[in-house]
């Protein structure tokens, strides 16, 4: 009677959903002091200032009608302006507002262009580990999600499992930079690297081959970390944006897709992207966050609790034996487990009140990811359970 694989969906939330949920559980029983929960990616900074303030006088001062009434479908024009501006001047681009393309946050920016492009037995590239729900943004257009195993180690790009995996089915390549669930960076040398190999093979395969950056953390890095703008590197670029996780605004859904200037064939592409979003029911992102955006544009919270947060729980846990993949962005700790089993491990991390996420739906077993976007307290109180887990794999 009803779409299965929908059902399905419905029925069972995500591992990540799952271990929160059972969290709040445990909380009610126990008291939410004794639960280290590390599962889910909420910020725990507060929004900075300038969002209070700039929601306090657009109620104020700007007219409630518009405030609260419809935008243009793509967005508010001085908004899409705004965003365009502010990037030409970061990053040197040529864009415009007709190059952008507001959202309900990064999942509707990715679900959007992913059914902007992909077609049925089209196939899309993820590198190893992989945010999940790509598969799940993309299932309704019937193509293929491809994994690619990273460099082992440093979760790089490896360059000879792309080259495996790439034959002309290939129609779009999905980076994630920082990366969830590693908080690792690409390096520039294999960002150049990645534009020059599609490059050659889009020539080979006579179709352009699209590169979809999924990029809400891009503002979270440390230690003077550079994340290139894929835009300026390959012209066939889809950027996928959130302020969920820079402003801490991830309940306010709000953020943007930007279509490369030299994308081949641009008006069908960005008029592909509006289509999408016209046919998915993302119109008109919320009008009064569209605007708190242009207030706030250059804006983030404060980071540098997420880098003390990082600093602490990553030296503690190497000390303590854990062997852990150093994240020069996001806030996630890649944790390999003692033992080859993850859920096991996360299993008996449950005995010591400690909630873990399994790698294995990243595509990467072995591992668990520790998100440390949570109260630095927390981190000190959760040690001695980390220790004594780690002291019963021994």
């Amino acid at each position: 009677m009803y779409t299965e694989s929908l059902v399905k969906l419905g029925k069972v939330r995500s591992e990540i959903r799952e271990i929160f949920e059972y969290g709040n559980q445990r909380k009610a029983q126990i008291g939410a002091d004794k639960v280290f929960d590390f599962s889910i990616g909420n910020p725990s900074v507060p929004a900075p200032q300038s969002v209070d303030d700039a929601i306090i006088d657009l109620v104020e001062h700007f007219d409630s009608v518009a405030l609260h009434g419809y935008t243009s479908a793509q967005g508010d024009a001085a908004v899409r302006n705004a965003i365009a501006e502010y990037t030409n001047q970061r990053f040197h681009t040529t864009l415009t507002g007709n190059h952008i393309y507001m959202t309900c946050g990064a999942a509707a920016s990715l679900t959007i262009v992913l059914n902007a492009v992909l077609q049925k037995d089209d196939e899309c590239i993820v590198f190893t580990p992989y945010f999940p729900e790509y598969g799940v943004f993309m299932e309704r257009t019937g193509a293929k999600l491809v994994e690619v195993q990273s460099e082992q180690g440093t979760f790089q790009i490896d360059f000879q499992n792309l080259d495996a995996a790439v034959n002309e089915k290939t129609k779009a390549v999905i980076i994630n930079s920082p990366n969830n669930p590693s908080g690792v960076v690409y390096t520039e040398e294999k960002l150049k690297q990645l534009a020059a190999f599609l490059e050659d093979k889009q020539k080979a395969y006579g179709h352009p081959i699209f590169l979809i950056t999924d990029e809400p953390y891009r503002e979270l890095v440390y230690d003077d970390t550079k994340v290139p703008y894929m835009i300026c590197l390959y012209d066939n670029t889809f950027v996928c944006y959130s302020y969920s996780k820079a402003l801490s605004l991830p309940g306010e859904r709000i953020g943007y897709i930007a279509v490369s200037p030299k994308m081949t064939q641009f008006e069908d592409a960005y008029a592909a992207v509006c289509g999408s979003g016209r046919a998915l029911g993302y119109v008109c992102a919320s009008s009064m966050y569209q605007r708190v955006i242009e207030k706030c544009i250059a804006d983030t919270s404060d980071i540098s609790i997420y880098k003390r947060n990082r600093d602490l729980l990553y030296q503690a846990l190497t000390e303590m034996g854990y062997e852990c993949v150093y994240p020069d962005g996001a806030f996630y700790l890649f944790v390999r487990t003692f033992g080859q089993d993850a859920h096991v491990f996360c299993e008996k991390a449950k005995e010591y009140e400690l909630l873990l996420v399994p790698a294995d739906s990243f595509g990467t077993p072995g591992y668990v990811r520790v998100s440390y976007c949570v109260q630095t307290k927390q981190i000190e109180d959760a040690l001695p359970a980390f220790r004594a887990l780690a002291e019963n794999y021994r």
